[in-house]
């Protein structure tokens, strides 16, 4: 089972490439999901509305299941797949790459945006600071008031966030774990006595 995906740390902006007179600025973002992503989109067709093109590539899910990659009216396949491949080539994920042109008044050909488009690509990530990222997973747990100091010495053992605590007689935690220690603590509390737990779908 996987534990981890690779994206980047955080976005990165204005990264200018120049080809016979066009020019081509790339942006990355981490994103998460259809929101996120179309918030970055929409932003940049504010900040950018002379662009000729916005072309972009992105990728959500833990194996990237969820992609898209448009040429944004550049001919077919020459912009959106070579910034798409060169988040393949480097395994990002949770990724948007967009690659804005202003037309310079040469045209490259087919051929040329496709390399353009490329180079523009990995000279963007270049400047990103790509990180690995742990799955975590939520888990709540149930137990009496005296039982409090061994269930937070377990929980500092897996290196879990305490997000909430209700501390009455019967207290009640909430914590974030990273997702490849979910079977060892489970064997761990499931040999405490009357303590309830369960692991809650993100």
């Amino acid at each position: 089972m996987q534990h981890s995906y690779t994206t980047i740390k955080s976005e990165v902006k204005d990264i200018l490439l120049k080809e016979k007179g066009s020019k081509f600025i790339g942006f990355a973002f981490p994103v998460n999901n259809e929101k996120e992503l179309k918030t970055a989109l929409d932003q940049l067709r504010e900040e950018h509305p002379k662009a000729t093109h916005h072309c972009y590539a992105f990728r959500i899910g833990l194996n990237g299941e969820n992609y898209r990659a448009n040429d944004d009216g550049e001919p077919s396949g020459s912009a959106g797949l070579p910034i798409y491949n060169q988040l393949l080539a480097n395994n990002l994920t949770n990724i948007l790459v967009v690659i804005i042109r202003y037309y310079g008044g040469t045209k490259l050909g087919v051929s040329g945006l496709v390399k353009t488009y490329k180079e523009s690509t990995k000279y963007t990530l270049e400047h990103a600071e790509i990180i690995t990222k742990e799955l975590e997973i939520q888990l709540e747990i149930e137990f009496k008031f005296s039982q409090q100091n061994i269930i937070f010495s377990l929980l500092n053992k897996f290196d879990a966030k305490v997000l909430n605590f209700d501390a009455q007689e019967n207290c009640k935690i909430t914590a974030q774990l990273k997702l490849s220690e979910k079977e060892k603590i489970s064997e761990q509390l499931s040999e405490m006595y009357e303590v309830k737990y369960e692991f809650l779908e993100n």
